[in-house]
């Protein structure tokens, strides 16, 4: 009995080793150390944990901690990940988000369910539910000005090329009608207070505004944030012929680089540093009295390199204004300094990391137009 444990154990060590199985079959993490003995497949701890959910179709282990017999473990060689991935994920839409494991729990609960439980990717051709260029319905629409979540019914067309929302249910003109090019979408859902949190961010008279909303369903808001990349998918295709599928999928929505608090001066640079949320959406850094203000109280646009755009550990020596916190750093401009302080040494790397990243990628020919409204504004 003991010889045909070791003889397992030694099975299924091999099959964990191929290299199809270095990482997690559902959202990339490397050392995957869980398998599901009915699908065949290698998986994090975190994704086992919603397999777990759906024991219909999966049943995990621990590859680490549990006993796997030895027709177990000719079913994970039989399988693994390269042929169970060409099952279920063979029909993906190129404008689908796959999420990794850095992604939130609705994302890749549902990314897990789409594939194993809803088989949503095993055919091709498969009419999907956010796929025919048209969605409608209710989502919780945060307040601008009350906070407040009510329900009110948004409707995104394909042929119209917009996202519109309305006040009421009845309602035959829309309060915002939104053009899909301009639409952003990204989970938010610690901001927002809900595992289903959404954000949807727009330009509006080339400001950012935004609108916090979330459904119920985990399935229904993830089917909209698909349904978003789907229309904006088939807008591109049709205003850039000449550009690939890879390089209109890259241009679909996106996650801010980083956000967080930090206190800021003002441009004399000796008013106290008041405390400000920052989002940077690529070259837009922008700061919020409050998380979930519909606009930005400013914008900072972060140029490249080369065009006199730097960040800077530390604030000039002889900063007057009063401050809080004291790991500061100054992002430099062709026009002026400007200066922020954060509360860790931590929060201080990990923002200039993020500036910098920004900082060493060149300018588009878009990006200038958008550096010169900047300057045009100032």
């Amino acid at each position: 009995m003991a010889g045909g444990n070791e003889r397992s154990m030694k099975a299924l060590k091999e099959v964990w080793r191929r290299a199809e199985n270095s990482l997690c079959a559902d959202c990339g993490k490397p050392d995957p150390d869980w398998a599901s003995s009915t699908l065949g497949v290698f998986i994090c701890l975190s994704c086992s944990g919603i397999h777990r959910n759906i024991p219909s179709i999966s049943k995990v282990k621990s590859l680490k901690m549990d006993h796997w017999d030895d027709a177990q473990v000719q079913f994970l060689a039989k399988h693994g990940n390269a042929v169970t991935k060409a099952t279920y994920e063979a029909h993906i839409p190129i404008y689908y988000y796959q999420p990794t494991y850095n992604d939130c729990q609705v994302l890749r609960e549902q990314w897990i369910r789409a594939k194993y439980e809803r088989k949503e990717f095993t055919e091709p051709g498969k009419q999907l539910p956010y796929s025919d260029g048209v969605k409608e319905g209710i989502l919780w629409k945060r307040g601008r000005d009350n906070g407040q979540f009510l329900p009110r019914k948004f409707l995104l067309s394909e042929r119209e090329g917009c996202l519109k929302y309305f006040t009421k249910q009845d309602a035959k003109e829309p309060k915002i009608n939104v053009k899909i090019d301009v639409i952003n979408a990204t989970f938010q859902p610690e901001k927002i207070g809900n595992p289903n949190g959404l954000q949807l961010t727009y330009l509006k008279d080339n400001k950012t505004r935004n609108i916090f909303v979330y459904h119920e369903s985990g399935k229904e808001v993830v089917d909209w944030f698909n349904a978003i990349r789907s229309v904006q998918f088939h807008y591109l295709k049709v205003a850039f012929p000449i550009a690939s599928d890879n390089e209109i999928k890259n241009r679909l929505t996106r996650n801010f680089l980083k956000e967080g608090y930090m206190e800021k001066t003002g441009p004399k640079q000796r008013e106290a540093f008041k405390k400000r949320w920052f989002t940077l959406d690529h070259r837009r850094l922008m700061y919020f009295k409050d998380p979930l203000d519909a606009f930005a109280k400013g914008e900072v646009f972060v140029g490249s390199r080369e065009n006199g755009y730097s960040v800077q550990k530390g604030l000039p020596s002889g900063t007057q204004g009063n401050f809080s916190w004291h790991y500061g750093l100054t992002i430099v401009t062709p026009d002026r300094e400007y200066l922020f302080t954060c509360e860790t040494e931590t929060d201080q790397l990990d923002w200039i990391a993020a500036f910098t990243s920004v900082i060493n990628q060149a300018m588009t020919p878009q990006e200038y137009a958008i550096e010169a409204y900047f300057k045009f504004k100032s």
